[in-house]
């Protein structure tokens, strides 16, 4: 039986400094509030996302990246429309996550039968947040604290789904570790007083609750098409 793995966030190691402290100087503040405004939507997507399940199969795989793509896309072409704060040159530079996804979607080892429940909606509606940097830092926190869980993940289902290369998990696994840590020191050196970090968490709670949604739509479409 498959250990149950937490599915997006960061596991608490990646976040801690060798010495113990959370980060890089000056990241308590904003990294501990982050993880608190998020802790109750952590426990929940984990319980409801397709990989939550303690035995599973590629179809989960296919409809945990069915609901992270409806959930990427109008996130992306938002974050693409600013070139500051977590979108500006200086910051770690971005995944193309969708693309990532869309190989694995269309793998040639997928059968038919694999895509039965995956219930992608192709949604591609806009997303309407706040413009504020802090706002973007906060919405980025869940986005790379996704892919962090997807690397733990791939080291527990790469053998059980193969010959899927599971591309979007397995993406830049090596160095993920000292990305997690560089966007520690971006965020730590802009969002760094109490109204910021008021809006970050505001932004996280935000990108959390609409991916908690699109869980939750696949959860009971899969009911409803199972009566």
């Amino acid at each position: 039986m498959l250990n149950r793995t937490r599915l997006i966030d960061t596991p608490e190691s990646a976040s801690r400094s060798p010495s113990g402290e959370d980060g890089a100087d000056g990241a308590v503040g904003v990294l501990g509030a982050l993880r608190a405004a998020t802790a109750q939507r952590h426990e929940l997507l984990h319980e409801i996302m397709p990989l939550s399940v303690d035995s599973v199969a590629l179809r989960d795989y296919l409809a945990h990246l069915a609901i992270l793509r409806d959930w990427l896309a109008p996130l992306e072409a938002w974050l693409d429309t600013f070139s500051d704060g977590p979108q500006s040159p200086a910051s770690p530079a971005r995944m193309n996550r969708l693309a990532l996804i869309d190989a694995d979607l269309s793998h040639e080892s997928i059968e038919p039968q694999d895509r039965v429940g995956t219930l992608s909606s192709n949604a591609t509606s806009s997303w309407r947040g706040d413009a504020s940097a802090a706002y973007r830092w906060g919405v980025c926190y869940v986005i790379e604290g996704s892919q962090l869980g997807g690397a733990v993940l791939y080291a527990r289902l790469q053998a059980r789904l193969a010959p899927h290369p599971l591309g979007y998990l397995n993406a830049g696994r090596g160095s993920l570790g000292a990305r997690w840590q560089d966007f520690h020191r971006a965020i730590a050196a802009e969002v760094d007083t109490p109204t910021l970090i008021d809006e970050a968490c505001r932004g996280a709670a935000d990108a959390f609750d609409r991916l908690i949604e699109l869980a939750r739509h696949r959860v009971t479409a899969v009911c409803v098409s199972a009566d």
